[in-house]
């Protein structure tokens, strides 16, 4: 998951020796030290971006029920890219690192091709009995060549499109999810319907949040976005991606985008004020969704299928355990556990994180939200799950997405040609390549 959400954390546990109590004060958020008293009591430490929902599902709590002995101590990093370049520093020896680390699946490939030295081989403590328990490539890829298992998978990002109901009734348009389906099932389609829209809303709404959101959108629905099969960068010459590019830029050009950076104050307060209409949705948005337009949201959200024809994937990522964690086997008992079936089904029906473990995609196909009138959200990303390419992951996959995207937030907020911007783009992949 992608991909980046709110800053939140745990309430730590009372009744620890005073020795520990100051122990964890001085370490702070993200802190490698682990604390743990004569009695054998542990507090473990998970680093996150966003928010993966575990807290909000009340799986932590659940969690120190079942274990009396552990206190989980969560912090995170609003923006992915912010939160990997922290860790890549204390990976480096910079101090700081947690017991239990998140990777975002466009990272996972950076990790087991540069970095595996960092990370413990779960295998040690029993997770190629879990293999099973995967798709096979949500496993692979976490898996170094040689064998080593180096993450377990949380959710998976298949794709929707979230809408405002209140909104396209106040633009005249039709609110029914499969009428929706059927009027955008090309992105030509769904343009042109964000054509009629804007044509009614004016000024004061736009319908999509960013262009940036829509290129994820599309890319996602490749299976060789940036690199090919070989770990060649092929972007440049990726017809799909350039398509995918001027889609974006014509949907800035036509005034359909209400030119809002993802993951800033003013996009999160744009899901409750009615800026935006339509938002690529992703399961685990659905969260996010409901975290930032709260209580007085539900019920004027909805979701339907993706248009181009196939679904995609946007997202999705993997708990890891460092080495250097003084509770290694601790934590690896902790991660197993949240991304076990009944764990992904509990967070599914909180927050719309889909599963990666088979057993709960099986058990979420029924499920219905409210908060998204009701919509069949099981259903809805159980099909496009099954529909979504199986990706090629480069070990710059991020890097290389975000300086597309933020060429594209040139194009859309200070009205730079495609060609410029996309020079642009260019440029800032070669410095963070290499």
């Amino acid at each position: 998951m992608p991909i980046s959400r709110a800053v939140r954390r745990t309430t730590l546990r009372l009744g620890a020796v005073a020795l520990a109590g100051a122990l964890l004060a001085a370490c702070g958020a993200g802190s490698s030290k682990s604390s743990a008293d004569g009695d054998g009591k542990v507090t473990l430490t998970i680093d996150l971006f966003g928010t993966f929902g575990f807290k909000e599902a009340g799986l932590y709590a659940e969690y120190e029920r079942l274990h009396p002995n552990v206190t989980i101590k969560e912090s995170s990093t609003e923006n992915e890219a912010d939160y990997w370049k922290a860790l890549q520093t204390r990976l480096a020896g910079g101090g700081g690192i947690a017991d239990v680390q998140g990777i975002e699946v466009g990272r996972v490939a950076s990790v087991t091709q540069q970095q595996a030295d960092k990370f413990e081989d779960l295998n040690a403590f029993g997770a190629n009995a879990l293999k099973n328990d995967y798709s096979a490539a949500k496993w692979a890829a976490a898996t170094t060549s040689d064998g080593r298992t180096l993450g377990l998978g949380t959710d998976i990002g298949p794709e929707a499109i979230c809408y405002r109901t209140d909104l396209f009734k106040k633009a005249g348009l039709p609110t029914d999810r499969d009428e929706l389906a059927k009027k955008w099932a090309t992105w030509d389609g769904y343009l042109q319907l964000g054509k009629r829209y804007q044509a009614k809303a004016g000024s004061k709404s736009h319908w999509l949040d960013s262009v940036g959101s829509l290129y994820s959108l599309i890319v996602g629905q490749q299976k060789e976005r940036y690199y090919d099969t070989s770990g060649k960068l092929i972007y440049k010459d990726n017809q799909a991606l350039k398509s995918a590019w001027d889609t974006s830029v014509k949907a800035a050009q036509d005034g359909l985008s209400a030119k809002l950076a993802q993951w800033t104050p003013a996009w999160n307060q744009a899901f409750s004020s009615g800026s935006f209409a339509t938002i690529g949705c992703p399961a685990w948005m659905l969260g996010y969704i409901k975290g930032q337009a709260g209580a007085a949201g539900k019920g004027t959200w909805d979701v339907a299928p993706l248009p181009g024809g196939v679904a995609g994937n946007w997202g999705g990522s993997y708990l890891t355990v460092p080495k250097g964690s003084p509770h290694a086997k601790q934590a690896y008992d902790l991660i197993k556990w949240l991304t076990a079936a009944p764990q992904q089904e509990k967070l599914f029906k909180k927050q719309g994180s889909f599963p990666s473990n088979l057993g709960a995609v099986k058990a979420v196909n029924d499920v219905t939200d409210p908060y998204f009138s009701k919509a069949p959200i099981g259903e809805i990303f159980g099909k496009a799950a099954e529909t979504s390419p199986v990706q090629v992951l480069g070990v710059h996959d991020n890097d290389v997405n975000t300086q597309i995207t933020n060429a594209l937030g040139e194009v859309e907020r200070k009205g730079t040609s495609s060609a410029t911007a996309w020079s642009h783009a260019e440029k800032g992949i070669e410095n963070a390549v290499g």
